[in-house]
């Protein structure tokens, strides 16, 4: 199943990198560029299904990126920024912005809007779902099924599961996992991981098509057989 493309256009460093901790979190696929001048470059490199986009940027604005973008493109643009006053919220959407967040924000909140636009533009494209034989891993509905029963997950372990069979073949190790799902402000250690391994395997049972594979020394992948 194909993933979103993101375009995250962002000046700042450390917003880009939270940024991309939590796409790849739910398993999107993205792009990042610090100015306007190379988010657009990206842009028509591979036109991404949404952007993500600062307004106050050195050389290109925001403003000057979406008005270029909107000369020829629908793709839609979420602007993050600081500049929260009202008249700027409205400039923003009357340049075509599909929303607009104000810094500083809640990360997940931004993950919300970006769901929500999806779903709205793509409805095809935006399924939060890993389907394999007897599996569906749904982060829409937080519910994992197998053979069609729904095996009672917690929401960890959705997270967790989606996050590993969303990418399959993929080897995680245990910090790459505590840090994607958990987050980087997260005390725990990486025995937590392998509880909510545990858990999971017990409650999807085996499958000749799939499975939870221990890397060892490393940390774990969903493994699909042909």
């Amino acid at each position: 199943m194909k993933m979103p493309y993101i375009l995250i256009i962002e000046d700042d460093s450390l917003i880009s990198d939270l940024l991309e901790l939590y796409l790849q979190r739910y398993g999107f696929q993205y792009a990042t560029a610090g100015d306007g001048a190379a988010g657009l470059r990206k842009f028509y490199e591979q036109i991404p299904d949404l952007v993500v986009l600062d307004i106050m940027m050195p050389g290109r604005d925001g403003w000057s990126v979406c008005e270029e973008i909107r000369q020829t493109s629908t793709v839609p643009i979420i602007f993050l920024t600081g500049k929260g006053d009202g008249y700027d919220k409205l400039k923003g959407f009357s340049m075509g912005a599909d929303d607009y967040l104000v810094k500083p924000f809640d990360p997940k909140e931004l993950l919300a809007r970006i769901r929500a636009v999806l779903k709205r533009t793509h409805p095809t494209l935006y399924k939060e779902q890993a389907v394999f034989p007897d599996l569906v891993v749904d982060v829409n509905e937080y519910r994992v099924t197998v053979r069609g029963q729904d095996v009672g997950s917690a929401p960890k372990e959705v997270e967790l599961l989606y996050c590993m069979a969303s990418r399959p073949g993929k080897v995680f190790t245990r910090e790459e996992l505590l840090q994607q799902i958990w987050g980087m402000d997260y005390f725990g250690d990486s025995n937590t991981v392998d509880v909510h391994i545990k858990r999971i395997r017990d409650k999807i049972g085996e499958h000749p098509s799939w499975r939870i594979a221990t890397v060892c020394g490393v940390g774990y992948k969903f493994e699909v057989q042909s």
